[in-house]
């Protein structure tokens, strides 16, 4: 019956019936294969890599957060939110760390807002951790392109021990021993620096009180 239709038509129901068999096995059958072994294999990966405490999500590991003061709202009040003291900070991010903000301020090294901005973040942060504006990190002062990174440099993160200490009344020893725990080393020995992935490190911090 099929031979007795227009070959325009024939053309037309075979391009359908293939349609309609690479829909369902790449738009059901395929999704349904990785999602089942993604979920069989690498359960914690596959829901999102999330920090856990005491049965409350906390965040995850593959993207960063603000740690701000009790009340401080990102774009809330019409400024950036204030730090909270008492958990390390993150490196700053052109879209405060909004996931559907993720990206760079896109200006480049030489630009003159940039520079201001990178001076007025670098005092502002020797003020709150209280060193000289010469021992602050780049990474202190400079977002990263995604403005998601939940990593900072090792020597940032043992900046921050003794205003962390101070803010929640532990010895120092205590919070440079939990930064050296979460010191995550070069990948493969030689690629990028030694990090700190700092919402693992502050979801610790949180169990010392």
């Amino acid at each position: 019956m099929t031979k007795s239709l227009p070959l325009v038509v024939r053309n037309h129901l075979t391009a359908l019936r293939i349609l309609v068999v690479f829909t369902l096995v790449t738009g059901g059958l395929y999704p349904l294969a990785v999602t089942g072994v993604a979920q069989g294999a690498f359960p914690y990966q596959a829901n999102g890599s999330r920090i856990t405490r005491h049965g409350t999500v906390m965040g995850s590991t593959l993207l960063g957060q603000n740690f701000a003061l009790p009340g401080e709202r990102p774009g809330g009040s019409g400024r950036a939110p204030r730090p909270d003291p008492a958990w390390f900070q993150p490196r700053p991010s052109a879209g405060g760390y909004d996931p559907l903000a993720s990206g760079a301020s896109n200006l480049g090294p030489n630009n003159p807002v940039l520079v201001r901005t990178v001076e007025a973040r670098r005092a502002a942060v020797a003020r709150f951790d209280g060193v000289a504006p010469g021992d602050v990190p780049a990474d202190a002062v400079t977002a990263s392109g995604s403005g998601l990174d939940p990593h900072i440099s090792a020597a940032y993160a043992y900046e921050q021990v003794n205003r962390v200490a101070k803010a929640r009344g532990l010895r120092p020893a205590i919070v440079r021993a939990l930064v050296t725990a979460h010191v995550q080393d070069r990948v493969l020995g030689f690629l990028g620096e030694r990090r700190v992935n700092v919402v693992q490190l502050n979801a610790a911090l949180a169990d010392h009180g």
